[in-house]
């Protein structure tokens, strides 16, 4: 039996090991989850448990990013972006499409009318923002609030409604500019020439959830979401053709209100990825 220190703090058990095994399978714990051994008095990583070292490839877990904690600034900034970078893709835990979309799906069906019902109320307000003549500047931190509550799902954390609207309060305008710069970066490559939008647009896929998770200014985010996906940009890209557009026809075919459900189907999706590539 085993105590664990979830992501939010707190501490968990005596659970069975089977229990962590499938926390681990669903991405809601890591190697680097502190655990302690029924009878001990030490906690330490999960890596460092033999009987779950199978489970965890690659160099030990990185220290997390704090969501409290500032971003580095100044002239060494960069080097540690690009260090930061480095650690996650020698890590490689990308598992395939299919994986993240299969998972997606096991979590959608057992939280069908919470997932939907958040999703629906962010495109209810996504629409009321672009009457405002402002939602340009407001579709950054919203989408970044869905994110943090995606994410909080997968991990198996409290998600609630207010997650959609905590990118106003944290990380607003890296949100924003990541949003609105990115997004006009990218139309500039579409415009000069296809293959260059199309890259950035696969390559800075999680530089939003980058920004609302761990609190990044934009230009790091945009540029850690580009060097890690860089590595695996042909897989990122099956996922977003996977699940971003032939999931997306199915439910514009089903007289478009299936739209619903694999809309939602794919941020889980992308979420996981997240989890894998980015996750402490």
């Amino acid at each position: 039996m085993y105590k664990i220190i979830g992501a939010d703090g707190k501490q968990y058990g005596p659970v069975p090991l089977e229990q962590i095994v499938g926390w681990i399978q669903e991405g809601r714990a890591s190697g680097g989850t502190l655990a302690q051994l029924e009878g001990s008095t030490e906690w330490k990583p999960l890596s460092a448990f033999p009987e779950f070292a199978q489970y965890f490839t690659g160099p030990s877990p990185l220290p997390p990013v704090s969501a409290t904690q500032a971003p580095p600034s100044g002239a060494g900034a960069r080097a540690d972006w690009e260090q930061l970078a480095q650690q996650y893709i020698q890590r490689n835990r990308w598992q395939g499409a299919g994986h993240y979309i299969g998972r997606a799906w096991n979590l959608l069906i057992k939280n069908f009318w919470p997932i939907i019902g958040v999703y629906l109320l962010f495109c209810v307000v996504s629409f009321a923002a672009g009457l405002t003549g402002i939602g340009f500047i407001l579709v950054g931190p919203l989408t970044g609030g869905f994110w943090t509550y995606m994410l909080h799902k997968i991990r198996g954390q409290k998600a609630e409604v207010n997650d959609l609207f905590s990118g106003f309060s944290a990380s607003f305008l890296p949100l924003m500019l990541v949003s609105m710069l990115g997004g006009a970066m990218t139309l500039v490559g579409f415009l000069l020439c296809l293959v260059p939008g199309i890259y950035l647009a696969v390559a800075w896929a999680f530089a939003l959830p980058l920004a609302a998770d761990k609190r990044l200014e934009f230009w790091p985010a945009l540029e850690l979401s580009r060097r890690v996906v860089h590595k695996c940009w042909f897989s990122v890209f099956w996922l977003v053709i996977l699940g971003g557009l032939l999931l997306q026809l199915l439910g514009i075919v089903a007289c478009c209100i299936g739209i619903f459900v694999t809309m939602p189907l794919f941020m889980l999706a992308m979420a996981y990825a997240y989890q894998d590539l980015f996750g402490d």
